[in-house]
């Protein structure tokens, strides 16, 4: 995408694929309500939404046990699911190049900051990110506007404020609304989560269906 100087990542669904551990650990925590789900491709759409949010919507739960959902996802999520997870083939290589060509690179994601920070730092990822957003543990800056605005005001420390050379690339519609309401560009990454015809309908600006196609939009070249 032409003019683009800084790069802003979705985690879940974008850099990496983490469908293994985030559906257990859905499942996990609707069994502790008597839900059981034995198929848990039922649970992708519970990857790249705020979870308490996710739950409310898809299981009818209230605000309050959303919260003890979210709660007994965490039990499971923080030592194990974490970690059933894996970059996407060929995303290493990218984050390379472009940081190669001078690029910023920035992480914008509504999963817990500190759960970012160890999956990056797991893969071996973290040192290509000049910034790394998430949301608090306590449930603020879970909404992708909130998160990508936070990851706009951390950049401005480091001098870079021109929005217009800024584009965000993720896997869902959350991504394309809170990359716009920011005065952004949007990738869709359609390799990810998203349902058919989201991104487009989102108004993503460019979708991309492998790591290979993002690099050619981002780099200009083959992988």
């Amino acid at each position: 995408m032409n003019g683009c100087q800084t790069i802003l990542f979705d985690l879940d669904g974008t850099l990496t694929d983490p469908m293994e551990g985030i559906t257990r650990c859905v499942q996990y925590a609707l069994r502790s309500f008597g839900i059981e789900v034995a198929d848990r491709t039922e649970l992708e759409p519970f990857i790249g939404p705020p979870l308490k949010e996710s739950f409310m919507e898809f299981y009818g739960f209230t605000e309050a046990q959303a919260g003890v959902a979210v709660e007994k996802y965490r039990e499971r999520f923080q030592d194990t699911g974490i970690y059933e997870n894996i970059p996407y083939c060929g995303m290493k290589e990218l984050l390379h190049g472009l940081k190669k060509q001078g690029k910023t690179l920035a992480v914008a994601s509504s999963k817990p900051e500190v759960y970012v920070m160890r999956i990056l730092e797991h893969f071996e990822l973290a040192e290509f990110f000049d910034v790394v957003t998430g949301s608090e543990m306590d449930g603020r800056r879970t909404g992708k506007e909130e998160v990508i605005e936070e990851t706009i005001t951390r950049l401005e420390t480091l001098g870079i404020t021109e929005r217009g050379q800024m584009v965000m690339v993720g896997d869902r519609k959350f991504d394309v609304a809170g990359a716009h309401a920011s005065g952004m560009r949007a990738i869709g990454a359609a390799y990810g989560y998203a349902a058919e015809g989201e991104l487009e309908q989102a108004g993503a600006e460019v979708i991309v269906h492998t790591v290979e196609e993002l690099g050619r939009e981002l780099l200009g070249e083959m992988l």
